[in-house]
């Protein structure tokens, strides 16, 4: 046992440290540096807290120990574990996979910087119940803390919400965060999103989105339409002109909004559409929509 109890080898690192000894002795010195704190615990509970300075510890400057022993203190020797929590900011990564409201899988990776705002707090939430008394335990345990809250979150958004609204998006997810990093003592300084994207397919989907003026529906149907002109196009004594004269006759039907343009229920007889994207030609020389030149 020794008679200075004290964090010497904290690196820039470090968030969390547990004195390796856990028999102390009454009078002992505890000296606490400056953006550190140290906490006694035991059975589970984070008890007395003590900030920087030099600290001798006797009966009366730890009443949460004694009172949690409930008995008078005998002898020169209690048992409780020491941890040493850094109140300096950190950086963290995160990054994980989710889903918006209409099931668009979402990617997305990035920073976040904290701080331990109430080391009490902290080492009852997150040191003791996820028995995290070093930091790479505490960093794994954030780790997965931030990706849950974000695809939580993003959840409440479609895909054309969180890329159109980015800004707004991840304001509200910072909101939440820092929200939950309170609840276990944390104060969230900053997070940033360095990388967000979809499938291959969503990405599609997002572009025709914002550049066709069409809603999610529409183009659900669409691309159903799609699927089954390529189903076409592989069937036995199919081929490839096959799909897509199919292709272009259904989207013949669907124009700016899901509004019925051409087809068999509203076009004039003798009408001639763009062989390429289905668009009726009213007579033009070149397709108003893709700019096909007319055969």
């Amino acid at each position: 046992m020794a008679d200075a109890i004290e964090w010497t080898n904290a690196s820039p690192d470090h968030i969390v440290w547990r004195y390796p000894d856990n028999r102390i002795r009454w009078g002992s010195q505890l000296i606490v540096m400056e953006n550190q704190a140290a906490i006694f615990y035991r059975d589970g509970k984070a008890l007395d807290t003590f900030l920087a300075g030099r600290h001798k510890l006797t009966t009366s400057s730890m009443p949460g120990l004694v009172g949690w022993l409930q008995k008078a203190v005998k002898g020169d020797v209690f048992e409780a574990t020491c941890i040493f929590i850094s109140r300096s900011q950190f950086q963290g990564k995160f990054g994980g996979r989710g889903q918006t409201s209409d099931l668009a899988p979402l990617m997305f990776h990035g920073n976040f910087w904290f701080r331990v705002k109430e080391p009490k707090i902290f080492t009852n939430e997150v040191v003791s119940n996820q028995d995290a008394f070093s930091t790479k335990k505490v960093n794994d345990f954030l780790r997965s803390f931030m990706n849950e809250q974000i695809i939580d979150e993003f959840a409440h958004y479609d895909l054309q919400a969180v890329f159109t609204q980015l800004d707004e998006t991840s304001l509200k997810v910072k909101t939440k965060v820092r929200m939950n990093f309170e609840r276990i003592g944390l104060e969230l300084v900053d997070l940033k999103f360095e990388g967000m994207d979809t499938t291959e397919k969503y990405r599609e989907r997002l572009f025709f989105m914002k550049t066709g003026g069409v809603s999610g529906s529409q183009l659900l149907g669409s691309e159903t339409v799609k699927d089954s002109a390529e189903s076409l196009g592989r069937s036995p004594g199919a081929g490839f002109g096959a799909g897509m004269g199919f292709m272009a006759g259904a989207a013949g039907m669907m124009g700016q909004g899901g509004q019925q343009q051409g087809g068999p229920a509203g076009t004039p007889a003798g009408a001639k559409f763009c062989a390429n994207c289905g668009t009726a030609l009213n007579g033009a020389k070149f397709c108003p929509n893709c700019g096909s030149k007319v055969g």
